[in-house]
């Protein structure tokens, strides 16, 4: 999860602690490059679309270059309204983008989409 609102850093762990996922949280583009170098295994990335240093974008270009990183979903998310970046975010390799503001409930649903693998996502406890 990489994102420069510390706001939306907290939301989104508490709401992927709740979901029982593991968080590793990063504040801006370079430090989340830095935690995608590292060995560990990811299950998805939550990357903003616009960060200091190292654009969402850019991210997932990096990404899609490296063997280990390349089949990871990634789900892009900003609270900016232009079109161009969703564009971007796409054509860069994101599966799903998410604008900001978001409830928590739209994120599960949207994280239940990125992890799916072509199956319908399972409807939210009321």
């Amino acid at each position: 999860m990489a994102d420069d609102d510390p706001a939306i850093l907290r939301l989104v762990t508490a709401i992927l602690e709740k979901e029982n996922f593991g968080v590793v949280s990063a504040r801006d583009g370079r430090e989340a490059y830095k935690i995608l170098q590292s060995d560990q295994s990811f299950t998805a990335a939550i990357l903003d679309v616009v960060m200091p240093h190292i654009s969402g974008p850019e991210l997932v270009r990096f990404m899609k270059t490296e063997k280990r990183l390349m089949r990871i979903p990634v789900m892009m998310i900003t609270s900016e309204q232009d079109l161009k970046l969703m564009v971007n975010s796409f054509s860069s390799g994101a599966t799903l983008f998410l604008p900001k503001p978001f409830t928590p409930e739209h994120f599960q649903l949207t994280l239940r989409l990125l992890l799916s693998k072509d199956k319908l996502p399972t409807p939210l406890k009321n």
